[in-house]
C-alpha cells in the first residue's frame, strides 16, 4: 500500500486509491485512554558455578581490569563491561540493548536453564512428579564443580533436585535429573538440542546438561534470553524455584548463587562462570508491571557481574516505557462502503498494539491507517480491509491488519441503480 493525501472529510475516494490519515489526527485517537508501563530499577548476580564446595569465592581484587566497550541500544551506544549482552522487554519482545548477541559463547551454568525447561516440560506432561524420587548414579555423585551433594546410590526427590540445580547450581543434580528422565545424559542432551531448535535458538548447541566446559558446547546471549523468556511464559507455576534465596539439603545450606535474587532486586533466573566464558548471568525483574529479561556474559568477576547487572537493569527501566496504542477490537476508523446497505463499516484492530519506546518518544511515533475507499459491498465481518502502519519507533516499520467490524450487505438492484444515478448526477 502507498500513502495518498487525505481527502476532505465525508468525501469518498474513488475506488482503487488509498486513504491515509495524518499522524496527528490518528495519534490523538489511538492514544486516547492508552496505558503506559514505566520506570524502575533492578539487578542480578552470583558466585562462581564451578566451585567444588559451597565456600566463598576468591577475592575479586585479582580479577583483570577490563575496559567497557559500547553495546547497541535504541537510544545509542551504551558502554558495558559485558563481552556479550542482550536485554529484552518481556511484554513486547523489543531488544533494548545488544552486544555480540548472536556470537557463540561458552554458557557455563546458564545451560541449566535449558535443563530446567526439559524437566518442567516432563512435569507438565505428567511423565514426572515433584514427589517422585530418582536414583543417584556414581557418575552423578562424582560430578565436580558446583554440587548439592547427592548421596551415592541413594535417591532424591525431583523437587529437591530442581532446587539443587537452580539455587545451588548443582552439577550432580543435573546428572540425576538427566539420567532419570532420558536414561543417560547423552540422550537427555538430544532432548535439549531438539527443544533449542524448536524454540529458534539457532546459535546454541549442547553437549552436556550442566554447562561443563566442552569444545562445541555453546549458546548466544540472545538464545539465553530466549530460553529465559520461555521459562517465564511457558512454566509460570515453576518459575518460583528461581526466586528462592537458599536451599538446605544433606545438612548443607547454600545461598542462591544469584546475589541479586538474595538481595531482592531480581526474581530469577541463573548465573554461571567458567574460565573461558567469564562471569555471566541471565536475570529477570519486574517494576511497575513492566518486566525485563537480561543476559550478560564475559564479565571479569562476580562483583562486576552483580554491579553491571544492577546498572543495566536500572538503565532499562529508567529509559524505556511500554505504551498501548490501541486495544484489540477498538474501532480505528469507519470506511465508506460502495453500494452497501450501510454507508460505512467500522475498521477494527485485530490485537492490542503495545510498543516499547524510549521514554518520551510517544510524540515522535508516526501512526497511519491505509485502506481502500470506498470498499465495494458486500463486506464480510472479519474481512481484512486495511493496515495500521507504525513508524519512527527506532525499529522496523510495523504493519497491523485491520478488519471489518461488521457485515455489510449489497444493495438490491433498485438501490444500486439509484446510487449509480446519484453518483453520476453528483459528478455533473
Amino acid at each position: 500500500m502507498t500513502d495518498h493525501p487525505v481527502t476532505p472529510a465525508g468525501r469518498a475516494c474513488p475506488a482503487g486509491t488509498y486513504r491515509t490519515k495524518d499522524v496527528m489526527h490518528t495519534r490523538r485517537f489511538l492514544l486516547a485512554g492508552a496505558t503506559s508501563l514505566l520506570v524502575s530499577s533492578t539487578a542480578l548476580a552470583a558466585p562462581a558455578a564451578r566451585r567444588r564446595h559451597p565456600v566463598a569465592a576468591a577475592p575479586d581484587a585479582a580479577a583483570p581490569v577490563v575496559p567497557a566497550t559500547p553495546a547497541n541500544s535504541l537510544i545509542g551506544p551504551i558502554d558495558t563491561l559485558a563481552r556479550w549482552a542482550c536485554i529484552v522487554d518481556y511484554t513486547t519482545g523489543a531488544v533494548l540493548l545488544e552486544k555480540a548477541a548472536d556470537e557463540r559463547m561458552p554458557p557455563s551454568s546458564l545451560t541449566k536453564m535449558m535443563t530446567a525447561y526439559i524437566v518442567f516440560g516432563m512435569l507438565r506432561a505428567g511423565r514426572l512428579t515433584l514427589e517422585q524420587t530418582l536414583p543417584v548414579s556414581e557418575k552423578a555423585w562424582r560430578m565436580q564443580g558446583s554440587k548439592m551433594f547427592v548421596p551415592l546410590n541413594g535417591t532424591v526427590a525431583v523437587s529437591d533436585l530442581i532446587q539443587g540445580m537452580v539455587i545451588q547450581s548443582g552439577n550432580d543434580a543435573c546428572i540425576v535429573l538427566a539420567e532419570g528422565i532420558a536414561g543417560s545424559e547423552e540422550q537427555f542432551v538430544g532432548l535439549m538440542n531438539a527443544k533449542a531448535a524448536e524454540l529458534g535458538m539457532s546459535n546454541s548447541h549442547f553437549l552436556n546438561a550442566t554447562g561443563w566446559p566442552m569444545d562445541g558446547h555453546y549458546m548466544s546471549a540472545r538464545d539465553v534470553a530466549t530460553i529465559a523468556m520461555h521459562l517465564i511464559h511457558d512454566f509460570p507455576d515453576y518459575y518460583h524455584f528461581f526466586s528462592e534465596k537458599s536451599f538446605r539439603y544433606n545438612k548443607i545450606s547454600q545461598e542462591n548463587r544469584n546475589v541479586l535474587v538474595v538481595r531482592g532486586v531480581a526474581d530469577g533466573l541463573k548465573t554461571g562462570h567458567t574460565d573461558a566464558g567469564g562471569f555471566g548471568l541471565c536475570a529477570s525483574a519486574e517494576r511497575g508491571g513492566n518486566r525485563v529479561v537480561m543476559a550478560i556474559n564475559g564479565l571479569p568477576s562476580s562483583n562486576a557481574r552483580a554491579q553491571e547487572g544492577e546498572r543495566l537493569f536500572e538503565w532499562s527501566f529508567v529509559n524505556f516505557e511500554n505504551a498501548t496504542l490501541v486495544h484489540n477490537g477498538a474501532v480505528v476508523d469507519n470506511v465508506p462502503v460502495w453500494l452497501g446497505q450501510a454507508a460505512t463499516v467500522p475498521l477494527v484492530a485485530t490485537r492490542d498494539i503495545t510498543l516499547t519506546l524510549p521514554h518520551g518518544w510517544q510524540n515522535r511515533v508516526h501512526v497511519s491507517v491505509d485502506y481502500t475507499s470506498p470498499v465495494p459491498a458486500p463486506v464480510a465481518a472479519g474481512q481484512q480491509l486495511g493496515e495500521m502502519v507504525i513508524a519512527n519507533t527506532g525499529l522496523a516499520e510495523i504493519r497491523i491488519p485491520l478488519i471489518a467490524g461488521a457485515a455489510v450487505g449489497r444493495l438490491g438492484l433498485v438501490g444500486r441503480a439509484s446510487a449509480a444515478l446519484g453518483r453520476k448526477l453528483g459528478h455533473g
